[in-house]
């Protein structure tokens, strides 16, 4: 059975816009997906990325167009200047990694949900009230969002190194279990193919 590693922030624009593909590719293949929020400021630092703030003015610029290129394209609503945004993303993160090791509920609906509720609903997934609220209606115990947050931070910390140990260096980022590694939603086609040609 395939695996797919899924490296992302819960801030991504560009893993929002990934929509719920992977899942259906996920599906169609058979695979699993193990769903890994990482602190994406680590991972640039450590792998020669720049955060957004420190990125020139030609590519910040060139960012939004492709966002709204893209938002087009999928039918997508998009926000170019969300409300809540930045905010903290390790909260949100320590819920989708508490829900993952409860299950029980649609952790996919809750990991796009949460990216939805910044891009889409204007929503501040750094306030427990969100993240409750975001669990409860993709079936999971609203209380994940106050328990386990000292093994949520450990998860998170773990994530991240394994993301850079595994060649990640941005988000969203899939990475197969034979090593295949497929960086940003608009790779998700070639991820499907590289599936279907394993599975052949």
């Amino acid at each position: 059975m395939p695996h797919i590693d899924y490296y992302f922030t819960t801030l991504s624009p560009w893993a929002y816009l990934a929509g719920l593909r992977l899942e259906e590719i996920a599906r169609r293949h058979g695979a699993t997906i193990a769903y890994r929020p990482v602190d994406i400021a680590q991972v640039f630092a450590r792998t020669g990325g720049k955060m957004l703030a420190e990125r020139p003015q030609a590519r910040k610029d060139y960012r939004l167009q492709e966002l709204t290129r893209w938002s087009a394209f999928l039918g997508m609503p998009l926000n170019l200047s969300p409300a809540h945004w930045p905010v903290n993303p390790a909260p949100s993160s320590y819920a989708i990694i508490a829900a993952q090791k409860a299950g029980g509920g649609d952790l996919g609906g809750l990991v796009h949900g949460v990216m939805r509720a910044v891009w889409a609903e204007n929503r501040n997934i750094a306030e427990d009230e969100t993240i409750r609220d975001l669990l409860s209606a993709h079936g999971f115990d609203p209380a994940l969002a106050d328990k386990g947050l000292f093994a949520g931070a450990e998860a998170y910390e773990r994530n991240t190194e394994d993301a850079v140990a595994a060649g990640a260096f941005g988000s969203p980022f899939y990475i197969t279990d034979d090593g295949a590694r497929f960086w940003g939603q608009d790779r998700l086609d070639f991820l499907d193919r590289h599936l279907a040609g394993r599975a052949a």
